[in-house]
C-alpha cells in the first residue's frame, strides 16, 4: 500500500488515527518513503543506502507507540514492540536481544502465510467443502465394467474410499442428493448439523524442552528435530459444520502452499521492510532512575548495538540480516538524557524526534476525530444493545479538561 503514497499522504493517514504530532509523523512518513525509494534504486547501490533510525522523545501516552504501529500496519509489514527493560536483570548483562529478531520472523511468516492462504482459499474451500460432503452422504459409483461380476457386493468400499454399487440408477439419485447438500453446506443452512472430522494433532504438542544454559534457538531446534522424528497423530472430533468450516480450511490451504517460498518470502519481507519498537530506552541509560544494576543496562545497550548496526542472527527459519529492518526507539527521558545512552548507539538513531505533550485541545480532538475514538467504540458497543449513544461537544470538552487535569497531575 504505501508504495503509491508520498510522505504528505502517508502523514494524511496517520492523522486519520493520531491527533498532533506532525514532527513525529513527518519524521516516520520520510523513513518508510525512503524505504520504497531504495527498493527502486540500482541494485549496485541499494544493500549501501541503511534507514535512518528515530529516537521518539516524549511522555507516556503522547502517541509514540501508536505512530509506530499505524505505520507498519500501512506499510503492510512486520512490527514488533519490545520493552529495552525486558532484557534487564540485576546483575545480568543483556538477556538474549536477538529474541526480537526471531519474533519479527515470525510476524512475517505469519502475514506472508495469511497472504497465501487468502490466495488458495477458494480452492481449499472446495476441498472442505468435498470432506464435509463425504462425511454426510458418502459417494456411490457405478462398477460399469464389473455391473455382473460377483467380486463386487452392493455397497462395498474399493480402495479409494467410494462406495461401489452395480445400480447405475443408485449412483445418479446419490449424485443428485450429494449436489443439494452442497447447495445448503454453501448457504449455511446446515451449519448447527454436527458430523465427524479427521483433526491432526502435533506429535509434539504440550511438550517443553528445558536444560540449564540452553538457549532458546537450540531448545526450538530440538522440538522441531522431535516434530520430525514424531508423526502427526490425527482424531476424530465432533463438531458442527460451522466449525468444521473454519478448522479444515486451515488445514486444507495450509496443504497448497509451499512452506519453503513462505520462508523465503517472510525473510526478505523482514529483512527489507521490518519494523522493531524498542520502548523504555531510557530505561537502560546508566543515569536513569531505574532498579537494576548500571552493569546490566550498559550491557543490554551493547547487546542491541550489534543488532541496530546490521548482523545476522539465526532464526528458525533461516538467517536473518537486520541491516535494513527499521529500528525506532522511544523514551520518556525524565530523568535522563539520550546523550546519557553509549556513544555508538547514539550513532545508530541519527533521526530525534521530540513529541509534545498532550493539551486540553488535544484530548477534545483525541475524543471526537480519529477513526478509532473512544467516543466511537462506545457508540458501537451500546448500539448492539440498540441503544444510540451520543456526545455533545461541551460533554466532550468537560471530559477533554478532567483527562488534561489528571495527566498534568
Amino acid at each position: 500500500m504505501s508504495k503509491d503514497l508520498t510522505p504528505q499522504q502517508i502523514v494524511a493517514e496517520l492523522d486519520k488515527y493520531i491527533i498532533g504530532q506532525k514532527d513525529a509523523k513527518k519524521n516516520v512518513a520520510i523513513a518508510l518513503r525512503n524505504r520504497w525509494r531504495r527498493m527502486n534504486s540500482p541494485s549496485d547501490i541499494q544493500n549501501e543506502i541503511v534507514p535512518n533510525n528515530i529516537l521518539m522523545i516524549g511522555a507516556t501516552g503522547v502517541g509514540k507507540t501508536e505512530i509506530a504501529r499505524r505505520l507498519a500496519k500501512l506499510a503492510n509489514a512486520p512490527f514488533v514492540k519490545v520493552e529495552a527493560t525486558k532484557f534487564t536483570e540485576i546483575g545480568y548483562v543483556g538477556r538474549d536481544v536477538e529474541s526480537m529478531v526471531r519474533d519479527l520472523a515470525e510476524q512475517a511468516v505469519t502475514m506472508v502465510k495469511t497472504q497465501k492462504q487468502e490466495i488458495v482459499k477458494v480452492k481449499a474451500a472446495e476441498a472442505v467443502e468435498e470432506i464435509i460432503l463425504n462425511a454426510l452422504i458418502p459417494p456411490v459409483q457405478f462398477a460399469q465394467n464389473q455391473q455382473n461380476n460377483g467380486d463386487f457386493n452392493n455397497y462395498s468400499n474399493n480402495d479409494l474410499g467410494f462406495q461401489i454399487n452395480a445400480n447405475k440408477e443408485d449412483e445418479d439419485l446419490n449424485q443428485r442428493t450429494r449436489e443439494r447438500f452442497r447447495e445448503k453446506i454453501r448457504s449455511g443452512e446446515m451449519d448447527d448439523r454436527k458430523i465427524e472430522i479427521d483433526v491432526k494433532q502435533s506429535g509434539v504438542s504440550g511438550v517443553g524442552v528445558m536444560a540449564p544454559g540452553m538457549d532458546e534457538m537450540s531448545m526450538v531446534g530440538i522440538q522441531e528435530m522431535l516434530g520430525g522424528l514424531i508423526p502427526q497423530k490425527s482424531k476424530k472430533r465432533k463438531v458442527t459444520i460451522g466449525e468444521a468450516k473454519k478448522i479444515l480450511l486451515e488445514d486444507e490451504a495450509s496443504k497448497l502452499i509451499d512452506m519453503d517460498e513462505v520462508k523465503e518470502e517472510a525473510l526478505n519481507l523482514a529483512a527489507n521492510s521490518g519494523i522493531i519498537f524498542i520502548d523504555e530506552i531510557d530505561k537502560v541509560t546508566s543515569r536513569s532512575n531505574n532498579s537494576g544494576g548500571e552493569v546490566s543496562r550498559e550491557g543490554v545497550q551493547r547487546d542491541l548495538l550489534p543488532i541496530v548496526e546490521g548482523s545476522a542472527v539465526s532464526t528458525k527459519y533461516g538467517v536473518l540480516k537486520t541491516d535494513h529492518i527499521l529500528f525506532i526507539a522511544a523514551g520518556a527521558f525524565h530523568f535522563s538524557k539520550p546523550s546519557d545512552l553509549i556513544p555508538e548507539l547514539q550513532g545508530r538513531f541519527p533521526i530525534r524526534v521530540e513529541l509534545q505533550s498532550l493539551t486540553k485541545d488535544d484530548f477534545y480532538h483525541i475524543l471526537k476525530e480519529p477513526k478509532n475514538a473512544l467516543t466511537r467504540q462506545y457508540e458501537a458497543l451500546l448500539k448492539s444493545e440498540e441503544v444510540e449513544l451520543t456526545f455533545q461537544d461541551d460533554a466532550l470538552e468537560k471530559i477533554a479538561e478532567i483527562a488534561f487535569y489528571i495527566n498534568s497531575e
